[in-house]
């Protein structure tokens, strides 16, 4: 019985940090609506952009020309916090297709600078 209960309990505290680490993330990352964020108020142009979203078998990060040097990177991360791709930005545009790795779901990327601020994060769906 003790057992039973002791499993059940695990269960239910994973169940419980999962939901809060959905809205925890969901409080700190934009939604890709659009070219703006409004962060505190501020309009702000989009950096990145992340298409198609939802996603199939593949998403295309385009970013503009003046961010291919300087050593800016692109992560990807799954919901559950697992690093899933990362790359130095040489180029405009990028297309990561979707490996067995990558399940259906939300993933969430970030674009960082040399000494890894993060300069724009957003997120994108995997509906396979």
């Amino acid at each position: 019985m003790m057992k039973n209960f002791t499993l059940n309990s695990f269960s239910y505290i994973q169940k419980s940090i999962l939901i809060v680490l959905i809205f925890a993330a969901s409080a700190f990352t934009l939604p890709n609506t659009g070219n703006f964020n409004n962060i505190d108020g501020i309009l702000q142009t989009r950096i990145i952009k992340c298409y198609p979203n939802p996603a199939i078998s593949f998403v295309n990060f385009e970013v503009p020309a003046k961010y291919t040097s300087n050593g800016f990177s692109l992560q990807v991360y799954s919901f559950t916090g697992k690093k899933m791709f990362e790359e130095t930005i040489n180029s405009t545009k990028s297309t990561l297709n979707f490996n067995g790795d990558f399940y259906r779901g939300i993933y969430i990327y970030q674009m960082k600078d040399k000494n890894g601020k993060i300069i724009e994060t957003g997120k994108f769906q995997v509906n396979k």
